[in-house]
């Protein structure tokens, strides 16, 4: 059973004092691949030595997640800009908007959203999409650069069926992690409805651990508690999901 993360910040602080461990957990639970998300350039030099350190396992992303999105914005998207010249990854992400914490740069985010997408574009890449209470603003500019050019996994999706569908309209994989083992996470009450075509796994570890770690630091190997709740959801066996959003992973990155 080959299972892949398709968003782990396993650079994070989090994990300073056990990372090989961890990873040697998830790969002991059948976890071989994991896509590493980008936040802003601090942490560029710990993606970097990840990747160097397990090169058939972690794959990165890059691009400017939208809390980040501060004064320096531009200088940030400079950088950014700057390491797609240099070297390949495989996604743009995560990039979007967020206004659970912080409206004051709403501008800044939509404009740093959109100029990160004509990136993906350029680079005929998939964009990874974090969106935090801010649906109405993603789908915005997502139908203004609407096309067979633009593609990607729509983050920790935690929205209702009819958002499900419009993210799928837009050539879109529905994220999935630990929300959907939350007792009012409230996705779980119609993902039966949405194809497992549509559908990658992620645990954005190490945050939004599954029950019954919630509350904990999450790692890339809890995943195996979000294939056993899609696997009672879909009335299907985990290897088969394990198997059906692997190769959905494999669609969207192209690896």
């Amino acid at each position: 059973m080959i299972i892949t993360d398709t968003h782990t910040h396993l650079y994070s602080e989090a994990f300073d004092e056990d990372r090989d461990e961890i990873i040697q957990k998830a790969l002991d639970a059948g976890v071989q691949r994991f896509f590493i998300p980008a936040i802003d350039s601090a942490y560029t030099d710990a993606m970097m030595d990840l990747e160097s350190r397990y090169p058939d396992n972690v794959f990165l992303m890059m691009g400017l997640h939208p809390t980040h999105v501060k004064e320096n914005y531009k200088e940030e998207l400079a950088h950014v800009e700057q390491l797609f010249s240099e070297r390949s990854f495989y996604a743009v992400g995560e990039i979007g908007i967020d206004l659970y914490w912080d409206k004051t740069y709403l501008k800044q985010q939509q404009e740093a959203f959109v100029y990160q997408i004509q990136l993906a574009k350029k680079h005929q890449l998939p964009i990874v999409i974090h969106s935090r209470e801010s649906f109405d603003e993603i789908f915005e500019i997502l139908e203004q650069e609407k096309g067979d050019d633009l593609y990607g996994i729509f983050h920790c999706f935690t929205g209702t069926f009819e958002q499900a569908e419009k993210a799928i309209s837009c050539n879109m994989k529905l994220g999935i992690g630990g929300v959907a083992t939350f007792k009012n996470g409230k996705i779980d009450q119609f993902l039966n409805e949405i194809a497992l075509k549509h559908i990658v796994l992620e645990t954005d570890s190490p945050y939004l651990a599954p029950v019954p770690f919630r509350g904990k630091r999450n790692e890339s190997s809890y995943i195996i508690k979000v294939l056993e709740k899609l696997s009672s959801i879909y009335g299907i066996s985990m290897e088969e999901i394990a198997s059906i959003t692997t190769e959905n992973s494999k669609q969207v990155f192209g690896i």
